[in-house]
């Protein structure tokens, strides 16, 4: 439950400690006393939308903690726009507030009724009172296999119906480079020959002048160095030489081999500088910067040749799989739809009993569970409140024929019947007495004196009927300072309950008589 609230810079408080005690407390106060800034105050430190403006003015930060039995959890606001959550001292991302304050609290705002209009809220009932974790869980997991297989298939036919479009263009690629008969290197190759046969002539001349210095007649290289004898004055020196003309010799019979080779053939000249052309022309064609992009080119092309034969297969081998996925997940929506008819009568038939308390007395509830036209992400059935307030009155949807008073009682008898089954420690009620009085307003202060039998419940009212209920009651107010308007709350004594009681009965001077009404009606409520 929550112990206790701390609120420091938001709106009109600049600085708020509220105690808070289990069971029913309720919080009263005149309109625009402020009742709504503590909620807002709540919402924001469970993780809902921050708005700078929520800051009071002049400071630079708003600080919101509530101290729970399990944990405090503490919201900082700051002006910039930027806001830090913490659990325990411990920062947490804004998700993961949001999570835990799903299992901490809950708040029924002024605006929640609408909430009856929402198919999915409708659906969230039911499946809370079918207690039936485990069926959604299966059907999630199958749901998002089934979704995955769809997607699959959807892929392929689309891969599928683009490719057989390009199926010529694809045949006429690979047949053009299937055709050039490439191989790796092989332009290195042909331009090395190309620049040897163009520039042929040159070659050889300068090959027989090297051969002819190196190794030709008087005046040679060799010659000058066989004259040279060394053995004596300088033996090492000697062989030194010895080992140079070998090597020299070695050149010069390399040189004359390769003069020998070198010929101008114009007819090889030409089919090397057509096969270059041919090559140069593919690079350009396909943007490639070598022959091995041509090659990788061609050999995807071949896969994308041979996948275009293999597509029937797939996506017949794909439409099994998603078949075999229809069907589980058709068995685990039949499941879910199972526990939801199984607790239909049981839902209607509670409700109705307190719609009756609450002076509905002829009121007929139904809850009508069709198909969906396809799978959703809850299953595939369509949940919807079926209400009449009458007698011969035919059933239609809650939010097309309740009235706003029929709607807060619809809505607080639902409430009360899903905190049978969540064990939420703590429901907060937001004038959800919205539209009524009298007797009325008592038998909904019972049933939240019910409810707070097994949890902590807190009602913001203007009704004295509802507060009288409360075990605790608080006065939210606004002070005047020198320099602002601030929001306050007390906790009340028995005494001055009964003087604000009297106060919401008869106005702001309440006579002697109201003030015995008001005992009265607390005496009554406990």
């Amino acid at each position: 439950m929550l112990r206790h609230l701390h609120i420091q810079n938001y709106a009109l408080i600049t600085h708020l400690d509220l105690d808070l005690e289990g069971g029913f407390s309720v919080l009263t106060g005149e309109t625009g006393a402020g009742k709504s800034i503590i909620l807002g105050a709540l919402n924001l430190v469970m993780g809902g939308r921050a708005d700078t403006k929520a800051i009071t003015d002049g400071e630079d930060k708003c600080i919101i903690e509530a101290e729970f039995d399990e944990c405090i959890v503490r919201r900082e606001l700051y002006s910039n726009g930027k806001s830090r959550s913490f659990v325990d001292d411990s920062v947490v991302t804004l998700a993961e507030l949001k999570t835990l304050a799903a299992r901490l609290i809950d708040i029924h705002s002024q605006h929640a009724n609408l909430l009856l209009e929402n198919d999915d809220f409708q659906l969230s009932v039911v499946d809370a009172m079918a207690g039936n974790t485990a069926e959604r869980e299966t059907y999630t997991a199958r749901y998002e296999a089934y979704l995955n297989a769809q997607k699959a298939l959807r892929d392929m036919q689309a891969l599928a119906k683009k490719t057989q479009a390009d199926a010529d263009y694809i045949a006429y690629r690979y047949k053009v480079l299937v055709d050039a008969q490439l191989e790796s290197g092989e332009m290195e190759e042909l331009e090395e020959e190309q620049f040897r046969l163009s520039h042929a002539e040159e070659i050889r001349g300068a090959l027989d002048t090297a051969v002819n210095a190196l190794n030709g007649e008087e005046g040679s290289v060799l010659d000058l160095l066989r004259m040279c004898n060394l053995s004596t004055a300088a033996p090492e020196l000697q062989e030194r030489l010895e080992s140079v003309t070998i090597e020299i010799k070695d050149i010069a019979d390399e040189a004359n081999r390769i003069a020998e080779r070198t010929e101008f053939a114009p007819e090889r000249l030409a089919q090397v500088e057509e096969r270059l052309s041919l090559l140069n022309d593919l690079l350009r064609k396909y943007n490639a910067e070598n022959e091995e992009e041509l090659i990788q080119m061609r050999d995807e092309l071949q896969r994308q040749n041979d996948q275009i034969g293999s597509f029937d297969v797939d996506i017949a081998h794909l439409q099994k799989e998603l078949d075999a996925k229809t069907r589980a997940l058709a068995e685990a929506a039949a499941a879910l739809r199972k526990t939801r008819e199984a607790v239909r009568k049981p839902i209607s038939g509670q409700l109705v009993s307190d719609l009756t308390r609450l002076g509905i007395a002829h009121a007929q509830i139904d809850i009508a569970i069709t198909d969906t036209d396809d799978f959703t992400s809850a299953g595939k059935d369509d949940v919807q409140f079926m209400f009449a307030a009458n007698l011969n009155q035919s059933l239609r949807r809650v939010s097309e024929v309740a009235s706003g008073g029929e709607i807060s009682r619809i809505m607080l008898c639902i409430k009360a019947l899903i905190a049978s089954k969540n064990g939420l420690p703590t429901i907060i009620f937001d004038e959800i007495d919205t539209g009524v009085s009298g007797e009325i307003a008592s038998q909904m202060g019972d049933i939240m004196q019910q409810m707070a039998q097994s949890r902590q419940i807190i009602a913001i009212t203007h009704l004295p009927q509802i507060a009288a209920k409360g075990q605790t009651q608080y006065l939210v107010y606004k002070a005047d300072t020198e320099t602002r308007t601030e929001t306050h709350i007390r906790h009340l004594t028995d005494e001055e309950r009964v003087s604000q009681i009297a106060t919401m009965l008869s106005g702001k001077h309440p006579t002697p008589a109201a003030m015995e009404n008001a005992r009265q009606l607390l005496a009554q409520s406990h």
